[in-house]
Formats: C-alpha cells, structure tokens, sequence
C-alpha cells in the first residue's frame, strides 16, 4: 500500500486544495467567509476521504464519499465564476485539474468493485 501523499491522485487534490485557498484569499468580504469558508473545507474533506479511502479496506465508500463531496466542489467553483470571484481562466485552470482528478477517483474506485 502506498502512502497517500504519494498517490498521484492525492497531488492533484492537494494542488486544487492549494490554488483554492490562494483564490478564495481575494474574494471580496461578502463571499470569503461564506463561499470561500465552505470551498476551503469541502476541499479538505477530499483530502481526508483520499487518506480514509488508503488505508482501509473498503476504499469503494470512502471513494463514493469523495465523489458527493467532489460534486460539491465542482458546483461551488463554478458559482465562483458565475459570480465573478474567479476569471474563466482561472477556472479553466480548475476545471482540468479536477477533470484529472475525477479520472483518478472513478479508476481507482472501478479498479476495487
């Protein structure tokens, strides 16, 4: 078993994790401690469900849990843009990185049924 900062799938949320928390840092009052708040720890809760999905043996609901929640935050940044907060480049961005990222999840878990 690998550890789970060294899964690539891991890396790629925690760059999201990363870039998010950078963003949500110039949001205006009004959305950073609402929107901002709730991005900053929906992503957390990814990295956390990587890490249970890792080191248990049944990684499918952990991997299902990651999933709802990765909903969450694809809905979220997508306000972000809609709101103007984030540039359409920046989502852009965003938007491949957790395309890559749901690959990963949907493989991983796939790869356990």
């Amino acid at each position: 078993m690998a550890l789970y900062y060294d899964l690539p799938v891991f890396k790629d949320v925690y760059k999201m994790t990363l870039r998010l928390f950078e963003l949500t840092s110039n949001f205006s009052r009004e959305y950073k401690f609402t929107l901002g708040q709730d991005l900053k720890r929906d992503c957390i809760l990814l990295v956390r469900s990587i890490y249970r999905a890792n080191k248990c043996k049944d990684k499918v609901f952990y991997l299902e849990q990651f999933l709802d929640n990765f909903e969450v935050v694809k809905l979220e940044v997508r306000l972000c843009k809609d709101l103007k907060l984030i540039s359409i480049k920046q989502q852009a961005e965003l938007a491949l990185l957790m395309d890559n990222i749901g690959k990963q999840i949907t493989g991983w878990r796939n790869a356990q049924k």
